[in-house]
């Protein structure tokens, strides 16, 4: 068998999304908020496990995004962080710390234990990069709180933040990295990807070889809106770097890649024979729901340059990163769901 597993995010019932609004308008209690987390959690996980998917999520219901859920809460922040663009013009902007220590308000542990109850299938769990939340810390510096001691927290904090779904047996704990082709973008020296990658291998060099065999690492040029931020990027400029990474399983946007050939070749002579690769062979922004058949092509492509015991297959990317994002239907990400899952075990028989 070719193992397959989604990326984590699915879109949010519109229920949910309108219990969110009025939670913060007044006009829904805690309580029911909450009862509407529940109920788009169990049915999230009953229709990943009907596609077939032998690995399933949470869909990342109760995240606010999938790189804000720690900070969500904190009073310890400011506006005006760093902005991300995308190509169709929105942006997405992170805060800015304003004091020390730093610490998460929420640990991704909670979710997971939170969607165990409804789930027959293994769990995993998608966190945040250290790397992306240590663009918190404000460029003037903050005072009494060097950056230093900034990134010494953070790396306790993330170490804590995978660890802790690891205890909860998580299949397996994944990482994004969407940063990672951005950082090219805004520095092409590639100097902020290499302190990207050192920063994430001060957290991964915290557990054993056994434990970093359960951790992966996501990377995509970034998915929101049906919009990217860094699709210009060519992945020469940062598969090299990225395989540097001590984690034991990467998860590669694929599928929408103009020329997955070469990609491929690349992905066969940067990859560290430890390092398993599950290959995009959805797209989550194009609205076209891909058939089996065109899976299993993809897969097989990626077979003849990924050994068999090392391939897998994922998603491109999350259906909706941002808890806001509903350019994509929950009908639409579940049919590309079965899609993968089916097209997928057609590549198995073959091979």
């Amino acid at each position: 068998m070719i193992p397959t597993e989604p990326i984590g995010s699915i879109p949010r019932p519109a229920e949910l999304l309108e219990a969110i609004e009025g939670q913060a308008a007044g006009r829904v209690s805690d309580a029911e908020l909450e009862a509407r987390y529940d109920d788009a959690v169990r049915d999230t996980v009953l229709r990943f496990e009907a596609t077939g998917s032998p690995v399933v999520t949470d869909g990342e219901q109760r995240k606010p995004s999938f790189a804000t859920y720690p900070i969500a809460g904190l009073t310890t922040l400011a506006p005006e962080g760093a902005t991300i663009p995308f190509a169709d013009g929105h942006t997405r902007q992170l805060p800015v710390l304003t004091e020390g220590p730093f610490r998460y308000a929420t640990y991704a542990a909670s979710y997971l234990e939170q969607a165990r109850p409804h789930a027959e299938a293994p769990l995993k769990q998608a966190v945040i990069s250290p790397s992306a939340l240590s663009l918190l810390y404000p460029e003037g510096g903050i005072d009494g709180y060097p950056r230093e001691e900034f990134l010494d927290d953070l790396v306790r904090e993330a170490e804590r933040d995978i660890r802790g779904c690891l205890a909860l047996g998580a299949h397996v704990v994944q990482i994004d990295f969407t940063e990672g082709r951005l950082a090219v973008k805004l520095d092409p020296t590639r100097e902020l990807l290499q302190d990207f990658v050192d920063l994430n291998n001060r957290v991964l060099a915290r557990f054993s070889p056994e434990e970093r065999q359960r951790i992966g690492v996501h990377t995509c040029p970034g998915g929101d809106l049906d919009s990217t931020h860094s699709a210009d990027v060519d992945y020469a400029e940062l598969l090299p770097s990225l395989f540097a990474l001590d984690a034991g399983v990467f998860y590669l946007q694929l599928a929408s890649e103009r020329d997955r050939g070469s990609v491929l070749r690349l992905i066969a002579d940067q990859a560290r024979p430890d390092q398993r690769i599950f290959v995009g062979v959805t797209d989550p922004i194009d609205p076209r729901i891909e058939t089996p058949e065109e899976v299993r092509d993809r897969v097989l492509e990626a077979a003849e340059h990924i050994p068999l015991s090392r391939l897998g297959t994922t998603d491109d990317c999350g259906f909706a990163p941002f808890g806001d994002d509903t350019s994509t239907s929950r009908d639409t990400a579940f049919a590309k769901i079965h899609a993968r899952v089916a097209g997928t075990e057609l590549a198995a028989r073959e091979l």
